[in-house]
């Protein structure tokens, strides 16, 4: 039996501590004041690129590091650690960047995978409908064979990034000609397609990332833009979902990790009754407490990240869900005890604390809401009956 270690090489590290350099030169008071102004990261997007740490996870062959799901993870975490969270990572060279790595023909790899490595072709992920949510078996958008061509018809919701996005891997529906049961494929859509529309989404959460509502009327692509077979169904779609999970996971114990440094921060330095408020059980505990539940997250998030690594897909699996699972309820736990440990200076654009509220929240409900991941949990790991 293979033994795989869950510990990070010294070679990780060292791409842990560049990457930290490299976005402490960007910080949190940029990233929000590029976020309040309605502008864009993308001279940060770039410069990870250029750096070669935006694609790290895609073979070199095609402009990648040639590393691993774990490498590109670590980057992603420590880019919100130093409070620059930047979605589209768990997009673009997650998702995106290992199916077509996996199952897009040498044309494809050739075409896209370079422009996510240096991050001059950006590309988004849309799944999610307003009628299916959580139950991607009834996602409503079709694929219709015409001739030579394919034409997609339907709608998405909370699509990150497509205004930053060349292209957009949409999972439709096409019917197949033998079984008359519909299947999920996968489509390389340009987003100046004609037929393409988006509209972007109010949202709460402090982001330069814009969520959007798109529409696909009578889209019109090539053979050439499906990503895989045409007949390999679901396993092709989860390939990028277990990643997406550790990348989330990733996501929130680097958010988790910039509100409890913040709070530590904060709690040395704060002094009322003649010594600083860390130096109470009050403040002290809810933070050490938040320290041992993020490094639990990270320490799963790692494992996952191995296992999937080592082609264990089955093991990945639940890891991912559980690494998810325990890096968003460790981000929630930690902005909210940020928040109070800074008093009212927590809820003050000032300190920036209130804003993680929202931003960790988010964690509890995407890609895959806890609910869900508790039902996966219930039913493969402890064998209960299927609940839903």
């Amino acid at each position: 039996m293979t033994q795989i270690a869950f510990t990070e090489s010294d070679e990780r590290q060292e791409l842990r501590k560049a990457v930290a350099r490299l976005a402490s030169k960007f910080g949190r008071e940029w990233f929000t004041e590029k976020a309040r102004a309605g502008e864009k990261t993308t001279e940060l997007w770039l410069e990870i690129g250029k750096n070669g740490y935006l694609g790290i996870n895609i073979p070199e062959e095609y402009g990648g590091g040639g590393g691993g799901i774990g490498d590109i993870a670590a980057v992603c975490e420590e880019l919100a650690a130093q409070g620059c969270p930047l979605l589209l990572m768990v997009v673009s060279p997650a998702i995106c960047g290992t199916i077509i790595s996996r199952y897009g023909t040498e044309d494809q790899k050739q075409r896209w995978l370079p422009g996510i490595c240096d991050g001059t072709g950006t590309m988004a992920f849309a799944i999610t409908e307003p009628d299916a949510g959580t139950n991607t078996h009834n996602i409503t958008t079709t694929a219709r064979k015409d001739g030579d061509e394919w034409v997609l018809n339907g709608r998405k919701i909370y699509i990150s990034g497509v205004d930053e996005a060349e292209n957009v891997l949409v999972v439709a529906r096409a019917e197949d000609a033998r079984t008359g049961k519909v299947k999920p494929v996968l489509f390389v859509v340009p987003t100046d397609a004609a037929g393409f529309e988006y509209n972007a989404i109010p949202m709460e959460i402090v982001s330069p990332e814009l969520q959007f509502t798109v529409f696909m009327d009578d889209v019109r692509l090539p053979a050439d833009a499906i990503v895989g077979d045409e007949d390999g169904g679901l396993v092709q779609l989860f390939a990028g979902l277990n990643p997406e999970r550790i990348m989330a996971a990733s996501f929130s114990t680097g958010l988790a990790r910039f509100a409890l440094d913040k709070a530590a921060q904060y709690a040395k330095e704060r002094t009322v009754f003649k010594e600083p408020i860390g130096a109470h059980q009050a403040i002290a505990h809810p933070l050490a407490q938040s320290h041992i539940e993020i490094e639990m997250a990270r320490l799963m998030t790692q494992k996952a990240a191995a296992l999937y690594d080592a082609g264990d897909d089955m093991g990945a699996g639940e890891a991912a869900n559980m690494a998810k699972y325990a890096a968003a309820e460790a981000a929630c736990a930690a902005a909210d005890r940020a928040v109070h440990t800074h008093g009212g200076n927590g809820i003050t654009q000032e300190y920036g604390m209130a804003g993680l509220l929202v931003a960790t929240r988010a964690g509890r409900i995407a890609p895959v809401s806890r609910e869900m991941i508790l039902n996966f949990v219930a039913m493969h790991s402890l064998g209960l009956p299927k609940s839903y």
